[in-house]
């Protein structure tokens, strides 16, 4: 997959909002197709498997819920220079979060400089199943945006054929 580009969608659906990650990503798998491909990969909360993706790719788009203190539902977009890179004490290896990555990463001197986190201010992150009303009413927006990114690095996009026979 080298020079390839990767949309990483993140979260937990487990932990409301931080769930919006992955319902981007499923329906940017849904209802796109790229021109040429783009890896679309589910990054849950894989941790340092995630590494060898985000190492390989020439330009890396995450779709995540995004605290910047902005009004629920409000748009987020960071581009390289602004995402957070730390590495922090944890408990467990298990606790490896995006944050960790992305400094590895920068560590390693092969993050990408095409590197953009796109998503959405959640109002709750806390043990809940779906998302909140706002940050759902946000997912089509979040998913729009994430084609334009796309578009803007060259893949042209189309809406996915449903119901096609072959």
């Amino acid at each position: 997959m080298s020079g390839s580009t990767v949309v990483i969608g993140v979260g937990n659906p487990l932990v409301g909002d931080d769930g919006l990650g992955l319902a981007a990503l499923e329906r940017l798998r849904a209802g796109w197709s790229f021109d040429p491909p783009v890896a679309l990969e589910d990054g849950g909360t894989w941790g340092l498997t995630l590494l060898p993706l985000i190492e390989d790719a020439e330009q890396l788009l995450f779709l995540d819920a995004i605290d910047v203190g902005e009004a629920a539902g409000s748009a987020v977009a960071l581009e390289r220079e602004e995402l957070p890179r730390m590495f922090a004490l944890k408990l467990s290896p298990h606790e490896v979060d995006l944050r960790d990555l992305l400094a590895l990463a920068e560590l390693r001197g092969s993050l990408p400089a095409r590197t953009v986190a796109l998503g959405i201010q959640p109002e709750r992150i806390e043990w809940a199943e779906g998302l909140s009303l706002r940050c759902a009413a946000a997912l089509d927006d979040l998913v729009e945006r994430a084609v334009r990114k796309l578009e803007a690095w060259g893949h042209r996009a189309r809406p996915a054929q449903h119901g096609a026979s072959a």
